[in-house]
């Protein structure tokens, strides 16, 4: 029968145990270390050593007679010995803050378009949004690892110039917003110890939440946007709709006639930014004579309101129609939500409360950001009366 003879400074030790059945079930036994146990009968201390054990499901063929059964039990030992090897080579690494042997050859960049692979929440656009760029980063600061970088090189210092770069090549609170994706795929690979230690940990990126940084629309401009044909009806009727709804893109894009009150003139949906998170994040929004319109007549079976393509193809139909009206400006999808409430508070004159709650904000906070918006336009209308010689 085939035995083991472990060697005395192994770590993990291969072992084997006798069956009912008389086969030897292969195990690994880990020396943990040890602790001082005080002995009351003696009054002694003594020490205790410290081990646990980790079957591996490989069992030795007992007193084998055949040459297959001999050769399945050599192949089977050297099975369990490399595994044992390998074993080792992770406590040793992690002895040494070290990613595992296996592990430390693993593309960071495979593994984060592996983890976008899997991911099922709605903001996947910003995580796509995240490796890329990452990978634009890595080609610019490093361009030898810009396809292939390994875990342990992706040290603190990095993650900080990666926050740089994103504070540079990003608007507004887009830099948070993708570091943010960034330091939860780091987290996965340190919770499957492909990093060991997170160089996320201490670094933050800072951006000022009280600035509203896109464009908005003014009224003059929404009214010459809608008087400026456009071939995607579709397109054209959900964007108008949320300048005068204040909506984004992805709870437009849900909207069903379920979700219309025609009766009271009122239409209710959840915001799929904040479902789960906020108890504000259910909307009620009064429908005016134009919202009523760009809506249209009860259909017979409930269905989208606006059938829309993707978010993408919403953005090259905007910044055509925008073009097509003469306004310069960069128009994004989000800028409706933006215009609707800087117009509320400026041109309408509407209370900071009612529009926070239009909005859907929980708080004054977020909200706050458009009156300085509206103050801004103030003083940058006030600069740009002549000037008079006095």
């Amino acid at each position: 029968m085939a035995s083991i003879k472990a060697k005395t400074k192994e770590n993990p030790k291969l072992m084997q145990k006798t069956l009912a059945d008389g086969r030897q079930s292969l195990y690994l036994e880990y020396y943990m270390g040890y602790n001082k146990v005080f002995d009351e009968k003696t009054g002694k201390e003594h020490i205790k050593h410290i081990r646990s054990k980790e079957f591996l499901g490989l069992y030795l063929l007992p007193n084998p007679r055949t040459p297959e059964e001999r050769q399945q039990n050599k192949e089977t030992l050297a099975l369990a010995a490399e595994i044992r090897m390998d074993k080792e080579k992770v406590l040793i690494a992690r002895k040494y803050d070290k990613a595992a042997p296996v592990k430390q050859k693993i593309n960071f960049l495979v593994f984060f378009q592996a983890y976008i692979d899997a991911y099922t929440k709605k903001d996947i656009r910003m995580m796509l949004g995240a490796l890329q760029r990452f990978r634009d980063f890595l080609a610019e600061s490093y361009p030898n690892m810009q396809t292939n970088i390994k875990p342990d090189q992706m040290t603190k210092e990095m993650v900080r110039q990666f926050v740089d770069y994103l504070q540079k090549h990003s608007k507004g609170e887009g830099a948070r917003g993708y570091f943010q994706r960034f330091k939860k795929v780091v987290k996965q690979a340190v919770e499957q110890d492909i990093i060991l230690k997170n160089p996320c940990t201490g670094v933050q990126c800072i951006v000022d939440d009280t600035a509203l940084t896109k464009d908005v629309l003014s009224l003059d401009e929404i009214k010459a946007l809608a008087n400026t044909p456009y071939q995607n009806t579709e397109v054209r009727r959900a964007f108008l709709f949320c300048l005068y709804a204040g909506l984004r893109y992805c709870d437009v894009a849900d909207l069903t006639y379920g979700n219309v009150d025609y009766a009271n003139k009122t239409i209710k949906f959840e915001q799929a930014k904040t479902k789960g998170h906020s108890k504000n994040s259910v909307v009620i929004i009064p429908l005016s004579q134009t919202l009523l319109k760009l809506i249209g007549e009860k259909p017979e079976k409930d269905g989208p309101i606006f059938t829309l393509p993707s978010h993408t193809g919403c953005l090259k139909a905007l910044r055509t129609w925008v073009a097509r009206a003469g306004i310069d400006k960069h128009i994004t999808w989000h800028c409706a939500r933006h215009s609707f409430a800087v117009n509320l508070l400026g041109e309408c004159h509407t209370d900071i409360k009612t529009v926070a709650s239009l909005l859907g904000h929980s708080g004054l906070k977020h909200t706050e950001k458009y009156t300085r918006a509206v103050d801004a336009l103030k003083e940058k209308a006030v600069n740009a009366l002549p000037e008079l010689e006095l």
